[in-house]
C-alpha cells in the first residue's frame, strides 16, 4: 500500500546503505504510525535482515550495547529525532517467564515474523523506501478507527510483558484512541501481573502518560482497567469520598487539578504535584463534620500529603530531587494569602525559606491547579498576582532567607563562645535567622554577637522552642498544629 509519508534524508541514507549491501531494511513501528497520522516522529527505528556485526561494519559511527540485537547509528543531525537511529535485526522472542523480558531473543527470518512479536497493531507496520506499507495485522485500519488493539491473541501478548498494559493506556491517552474490547478485557484479566514490572519501567510509561494531552483520561483508564491499584493505590482511596466543595469527590478534585495543569501546559513536576496534592485527605479526614459548614475536615493533609507523595514517588524510582521538590510543594500548598489581611514580609520570607526561592513559581502553579480543581477560581488571579509581586520584591531587595544571609556564621559563634563544633551552633543560627526574618534591622554583627551570648545560656530544648515559636508566627500557613500531626501520623 502506497503511503504519502516523507522519509527524512538521514533515514533514507541508512536504508539505502543496508539495501545496497544486500540486506532488507524498513522504517518500522511508532515512527510509521506517527507519520501516517501526519505527526512528526520523535525518533526513527529501522528493522533489517542484517546481523548486528554486519550493521556495525557498514556504519563506523555506531555502537552495540545491548543483547536485543539493536545497533545505534550516529547520524550527526541537529534534529534530536534523527541524531541517532536505532537499527534492529529481525527478531523473534521466546517465552516471558518473568512477564517482563523474553527468556531469549532469536533471529527472525522475515519482516512479517518480526512484526508478529510487536505489541499493538498500530506499532506493527513497516515502510520501504518506495513508500509501500507492510501491514499484516490491520494497523492502518485501527489507525482510522482510533483503536489500540493487541497483535494476535491479546491475552498472550499482554501476558508476555505486563508493561504493555500500561503502554496501551498511555497510547490511548496520547493518541486520543480507545482500547479495543478484547484487548481491554485482557488488561483487566492480567492487571495483577503489573506487580512483576520494575518501578523504573512503570515510571517511564507514567511520565509519558502524564505529559500527554489527556493525562486525566489516562489516570481514569488505569483505574478502570485495574492497573492504578498497582501503581498509585493511594489515589483510589479518594473515590466516592466527599471533598470540599461537596459536589466533588477527592478523586474528582485531584483529577480536575491535573486536567488544568495539562491544559495550561505545565511541566511534569507541576502535573505530578497537582495529581498528588490532596492524596492524604482520605487518611486525615476528621471523625465528624465541621459543625459550622457541615463539611468534613482534613486537618494536616498538607503535612501528611508531602510525606505520602515522597513515598509514592520513591516507590516509582523518581529522582531524589524530583521527590523532594514535589513533597515540599505539597507540604506548603495551603499557604494563606490575602492582600486585605495585612500579611507581613516576615511571613513571606519564611515561606520562601521553607519552599525555596527557585520554587515559588511552582508553588503558585500548584495553588492555581488546586483552586481550578475546585471549580472556584474567583479572586484567584488578583491574589496570586499580588502574592507573586510581594515575593519578587523581597527577592529583589534581599537575599533568599537562609543562615548564609546572617552577618555572622558558625565560625564566629564558636569564637564568641569559645567552643568547638556541635549541634548548639546550628540551633543558635536558626534562632538568629528566625528573629532576623521578623526584623531585618537586627542583622548586624553587633546585634547578632550580643544575641549569641544571650542564647548561649539557654538549653538545647529552650533554643528549639524559641525557633519554633518564631516560625509559628506565619500568617500564611493555617494553624495545623504540625507537632500533633506528626505524632498522630508518623510516630510509631
Amino acid at each position: 500500500m502506497k503511503s504519502p509519508i516523507v522519509i527524512p534524508a538521514e533515514v533514507r541514507d541508512v536504508v539505502r546503505t543496508l539495501v545496497t549491501a544486500g540486506y532488507q531494511a524498513y522504517p518500522v513501528g511508532g515512527c510509521v504510525r506517527d507519520a501516517l497520522r501526519g505527526i512528526a516522529p520523535r525518533d526513527w527505528d529501522i528493522t533489517t535482515s542484517a546481523k548486528p556485526e554486519e550493521i556495525l561494519s557498514l556504519f563506523p559511527e555506531s555502537f552495540y550495547e545491548n543483547k536485543f540485537l539493536t545497533v545505534t547509528v550516529k547520524m550527526g543531525s541537529p534534529d534530536p529525532a534523527l541524531a541517532e537511529i536505532e537499527v534492529t535485526t529481525y527478531r523473534s522472542e521466546g517465552k516471558y517467564t518473568d512477564r517482563r523480558h523474553p527468556d531469549e531473543v532469536r533471529y527472525a527470518a522475515t519482516l512479517e515474523e518480526d512484526l508478529s512479536r510487536r505489541d499493538f497493531t498500530v506499532n506493527a507496520m513497516a515502510l520501504n523506501g518506495a513508500g509501500v506499507i507492510t501491514d499484516p495485522f490491520g494497523g492502518r485500519d485501527d489507525l482510522k478507527e482510533k483503536l489500540i488493539r493487541a497483535v494476535g491473541d491479546p491475552d498472550a501478548r499482554l501476558g508476555e510483558d505486563a508493561l504493555r498494559m500500561v503502554r496501551a493506556v498511555r497510547l490511548a491517552a496520547e493518541l486520543d484512541f480507545a482500547i479495543e474490547d478484547a484487548t481491554a478485557a485482557a488488561i483487566r484479566k492480567n492487571a495483577g501481573s503489573l506487580a512483576f514490572v520494575s518501578g523504573e519501567r512503570v515510571r517511564d510509561e507514567l511520565v509519558k502518560l502524564m505529559m500527554s494531552p489527556r493525562p486525566r483520561r489516562g489516570i481514569e483508564t488505569l483505574h478502570e482497567m485495574g492497573l492504578l491499584r498497582h501503581i498509585i493505590p493511594e489515589l483510589e482511596q479518594g473515590i466516592g469520598m466527599v471533598n470540599r466543595p461537596k459536589y466533588l469527590t477527592i478523586w474528582e478534585h485531584n483529577l480536575k487539578a491535573l486536567e488544568y495543569a495539562a491544559s495550561a501546559g505545565y511541566p511534569l513536576d507541576a502535573r505530578l504535584a497537582a495529581l498528588l496534592h490532596d492524596v492524604a485527605k482520605p487518611a486525615t479526614r476528621g471523625a465528624e463534620k465541621n459543625a459550622k459548614n457541615d463539611e468534613w475536615t482534613f486537618y494536616g493533609h498538607d503535612v501528611v500529603g508531602g510525606r505520602m507523595a515522597a513515598a509514592i514517588l520513591t516507590r516509582l524510582h523518581f529522582p531524589a530531587t524530583t521527590v523532594e521538590k514535589i513533597a515540599t510543594l505539597i507540604r506548603w500548598h495551603l499557604f494563606k494569602y490575602d492582600p486585605d489581611e495585612g500579611i507581613t514580609d516576615s511571613s513571606i520570607r519564611r515561606l520562601i525559606r521553607n519552599v525555596g526561592a527557585d520554587r515559588m513559581d511552582d508553588l503558585v502553579r500548584l495553588r492555581i491547579c488546586d483552586r481550578m480543581g475546585m471549580g472556584v477560581p474567583k479572586a484567584l488571579p488578583y491574589r496570586l498576582r499580588h502574592f507573586q509581586f510581594r515575593v519578587e520584591q523581597i527577592l529583589r531587595e534581599e537575599e533568599a532567607p537562609s543562615v548564609k544571609k546572617l552577618k555572622i556564621n558558625g565560625d564566629s559563634v564558636m569564637k564568641i563562645l569559645d567552643i568547638g563544633p556541635g549541634r548548639i551552633i546550628g540551633r543558635i543560627l536558626e534562632v538568629l535567622l528566625q528573629e532576623v526574618m521578623d526584623d531585618p534591622a537586627k542583622n548586624t554583627p553587633a546585634c547578632l554577637e550580643d544575641r549569641v551570648r544571650e542564647l548561649a545560656a539557654l538549653s538545647d530544648a529552650e533554643l528549639v522552642a524559641i525557633a519554633e515559636r518564631a516560625e509559628s508566627r506565619v500568617e500564611m500557613v493555617e494553624d495545623q498544629r504540625e507537632s500533633e500531626i506528626k505524632r498522630k501520623y508518623f510516630v510509631k
